[in-house]
């Protein structure tokens, strides 16, 4: 896969100034804009990072809630948990990823994480 950054460059555009649609369920939930102070970042946290060998979406998904639990990153573990559900997660690995990270985040973040994961079900039906 091109890295984004050197599609930008190819295309000849020294200054990228885009915007990014973010859609969970049919509905945009944000706009983000690219442009040359945050292209770097967007290229490897979502297209260099996601597309690496070695990983499918599937256990990327599993990594990514595992770390964002024991950081206690609340504000990425919804979107994250919908996201797991689409790249083919289910309802009680999810559960069981909760479960795990009780011994080793411990049980606040664990909690808050179960927190999370319903909101992205109740939204997801």
């Amino acid at each position: 896969v091109e890295a984004f950054a050197d599609y930008i460059k190819a295309s000849g555009e020294d200054k990228p100034d885009l915007s990014v649609e973010v859609w969970v369920d049919g509905e945009k939930r944000k706009e983000v804009k690219i442009n040359g102070e945050n292209l770097f970042t967007f290229d490897n946290a979502f297209v260099q990072l996601w597309a690496r060998p070695g990983l499918g979406l599937r256990e990327r998904s599993l990594v990514t809630i595992g770390i964002l639990i024991a950081l206690g990153n609340e504000s990425e573990l919804r979107s994250h948990f919908a996201s797991a559900l689409r790249n083919g997660i289910s309802r009680e690995e999810l559960e069981e990823v909760i479960y795990h990270s009780t011994a080793y985040a411990g049980f606040p973040r664990a909690a808050s994480a179960r927190r999370n994961a319903r909101s992205a079900l109740r939204t997801r039906g």
